[in-house]
């Protein structure tokens, strides 16, 4: 029996109406899969990192969640053109754990002839913003010390108030222990002369432990470089410790050394250099 041709049409209406409904309910079924499956992996993944990942690699840990800050209210940072352009408004005003900004310590030269590109900028904008400074130089066991001294008292002006050079000591080259301890013993004896100061020494905990355990290095202030870790291993005398290599701090894009100084403010203070008449 034929249908009218109206009822037909009408079939044809509910029948492409339901193809529709299902397609749009397959469609709805598979993102709501996938987007439960997606949620799924991702809260698994976060607990794999926060409970496994982070906790067995500390360098993870203090990129990706908040620093620890040791025990101290004097608190400072240390600065090279790793760091670029500086708010230097904004950093002024900066906290570091409750603590006010104390210190800049601003990397001025490395080897005999190398001198970093944005010294001159931050080592004159710490000193017009209130920043107590100072400058470093990067030891190379690629030149000798001797030249490398005269290079950073050439290049680096400090001024009375300023605290004393550092020497950075990280690489030992060719050289063997005897050799690298007479090359910073020679840095900083002519260095040291110079600015009429002890320099301070910089170097990480083992770097110490391994090449710098004769006592004569105890005459210089310690500047230990110990990450991520709660409470340093160090048992000897210490000034600065740099306990994160990834603070952020108000001003600064990236990440930045932390430090913080073992003592009181007037005692940070009392390390800076002197008028040459008071000596």
């Amino acid at each position: 029996m034929n249908k009218p041709k109206h009822q037909i049409s009408k079939g044809k209406k509910q029948s492409k109406r339901s193809k529709f409904f299902s397609s749009a309910f397959r469609r709805f079924s598979s993102y709501l899969f996938w987007g439960l499956l997606t949620t799924i992996v991702a809260v698994f993944l976060f607990f794999i990192v926060r409970t496994v990942v982070i906790p067995r690699f500390p360098a993870w840990k203090a990129r990706y969640t908040p620093i620890e800050y040791p025990d101290g209210t004097v608190r400072g940072i240390d600065i090279s053109h790793y760091q670029d352009n500086i708010d230097w408004e904004r950093l002024r005003h900066a906290r570091l754990n409750g603590a006010p900004l104390s210190f800049i310590y601003v990397k001025a030269t490395e080897g005999t002839d190398i001198i970093d590109e944005n010294f001159n900028r931050n080592f004159y904008y710490a000193k017009k913003n209130d920043i107590l400074r100072g400058a470093y130089h990067f030891y190379s066991p690629q030149s000798p010390a001797a030249a490398q001294a005269k290079f950073f008292c050439k290049i680096v002006q400090l001024e009375e108030g300023d605290l004393p050079p550092v020497l950075d000591v990280e690489k030992v080259g060719d050289l063997d222990e005897e050799q690298l301890r007479r090359e910073i013993k020679t840095w900083m004896t002519i260095v040291g002369r110079h600015y009429g100061v002890k320099p301070v020494l910089y170097a990480s905990y083992k770097f110490r432990q391994r090449y710098m355990q004769t006592l004569d290095f105890d005459e210089h202030p310690y500047w230990i470089a110990h990450y991520y870790v709660d409470t340093l291993s160090y048992k000897g005398k210490w000034h600065f410790w740099q306990h994160t290599d990834a603070g952020r701090v108000e001003g600064i894009k990236g990440y930045v050394d932390i430090n913080v100084f073992n003592g009181t403010y007037e005692d940070l203070l009392s390390l800076t250099i002197k008028n040459k008449d008071e000596l």
